[in-house]
């Protein structure tokens, strides 16, 4: 059955919704595990960004006729985390980067939904909407790239924690015996 333009267009931003609900509940998590301050806290900062995100993404789904009561939980599970499972084992220092890694790997997933959003909404000549998905889009990137930024350190370091005796002495990290449980 086919759907008009404006459905269309409030299903995309339903699943921008969705996705980026999923996505701050994660960030939340996120932001209470381990024991790095900078990257919680970018974890936290992001979550906060992530929730105003939606805020904004709602009132345009509003004023479009649309409603978030009847969000589509797909694409939130597709851009949802890996299974906390996987991390059981692994010392908080890997924990960290494996977060930083799902975070990088949804925010560069983000950046393509939001470009679909964009693109769809340029061929509704719905420019409101794909001023907001490329300001969004924009604010993903950027954070894409402070994740980017942790993982070469915060990979040093867990190899350093994990390889006690190869401690790389130009990363600084703690001694196995000072460090956090």
């Amino acid at each position: 059955m086919a759907e008009n333009d404006n459905d269309v267009l409030k299903r995309y931003l339903v699943d921008s919704i969705a996705a980026e609900r999923s996505f701050e509940s994660q960030l939340r998590s996120f932001a209470g595990e381990g024991d790095d301050a900078e990257v919680q806290a970018l974890f936290s900062r992001h979550a906060e960004e992530t929730r105003l995100q939606q805020a904004r993404l709602a009132e345009r789904l509003e004023q479009l006729g649309g409603s978030t009561s009847a969000a589509k939980e797909f694409l939130a599970q597709f851009l949802s985390h890996a299974p906390a499972a996987a991390k059981v084992t692994h010392i908080e220092e890997e924990k960290v980067v494996q977060n930083l890694l799902i975070a990088y790997a949804v925010e560069s997933s983000e950046c393509a939904l939001y470009e679909s959003l964009a693109t769809v909404a340029n061929a509704l000549g719905d420019i409101t909407t794909e001023k907001l998905a490329r300001t969004i889009q924009q604010e993903e990137i950027k954070t894409a790239e402070a994740i980017w930024h942790f993982l070469p350190s915060r990979s040093k370091i867990a190899f350093n924690m994990l390889t006690a005796g190869e401690v790389d002495p130009a990363v600084v990290t703690r001694a196995v015996e000072d460090r956090l449980v």
